[in-house]
């Protein structure tokens, strides 16, 4: 196993944990992975200047979560469930986005799950500058413990289509696109 490297500057005792056990994934899913090349974009997205790897990490409470790639670009979130996604549904959910997820009554996995998606689907993009309601369009789907998102995502005139897939835990949800 090859030594992950922590950034100096992350003091927190949790948030060194988490940095660590987000990198420490990585090699388990290609042996060669060069942890110790990482850099972290402007956008706060960690990449390889020689791209020969698409990763991305998440991490929330415990957990942490990680997808790589050899040819494609991939982006992953985790997400705990908590109340605090209903406070902000304004603010990442558009109008078609919200009317879909009020028929769950509130769900609180199924908004979680929202976020995720546009979460994954930003670090996907790897680029910043993302308007989550304009530029990402989830569209209605069978909401239940694992699933696929038909999603548009919208930005410089131009439309992609994608799929982002999705599961849930016992409390939290995870969605990953790698495309």
């Amino acid at each position: 196993m090859k030594r992950v490297t922590l950034k100096s500057e992350i003091t927190h005792p949790h948030k060194r944990l988490q940095h660590l056990a987000g990198r420490y994934l990585l090699p388990f899913l290609f042996s060669d992975f060069p942890n110790e090349e990482i850099l972290i974009a402007d956008s706060k997205k960690p990449y390889l200047k020689d791209e020969t790897y698409h990763f991305s990490i998440s991490h929330c409470g415990n957990f942490a979560a990680a997808i790589v790639s050899k040819t494609q670009r991939v982006g992953i979130d985790i997400e705990i469930f908590t109340d605090k996604v209903f406070k902000v549904k304004e603010k990442f959910l558009n109008k078609e986005e919200r009317d879909f997820a009020e028929k769950y009554q509130n769900n609180q996995p199924l908004f979680t799950t929202l976020w995720c998606a546009k979460e994954a689907i930003f670090k996907w993009y790897s680029f910043g500058k993302v308007d989550f309601k304009n530029n990402i369009l989830l569209q209605p789907f069978i909401f239940n413990d694992d699933g696929v998102i038909d999603t548009i995502f919208k930005k410089e005139n131009k439309s992609i289509s994608l799929i982002t897939k999705f599961k849930l835990f016992e409390n939290l949800s995870l969605a990953w696109i790698a495309v």
